[in-house]
């Protein structure tokens, strides 16, 4: 729950600052919005969710 709900910020702001600086219109915002609730209920959706896992442990186990 922790993953989406970061991953879900983490969209949000990437989200917000393509608005502010580069000039993503409210139209595509909604567009790609939308896309995400109708992605998130199709048969595709466990793979992709699986493949966010994967990176986060991936990125989780790299050390600096």
């Amino acid at each position: 729950m922790i993953l989406s709900v970061s991953g879900v910020i983490l969209l949000g702001t990437i989200v917000f600052i393509f608005f502010r600086k580069d000039g993503l219109k409210p139209s595509h915002m909604c567009v790609s919005t939308l896309f995400g609730f109708y992605l998130a209920s199709t048969a595709i959706a466990p793979s992709i969710k699986a493949g966010g896992e994967s990176l986060a442990s991936l990125l989780g186990g790299v050390r600096f």
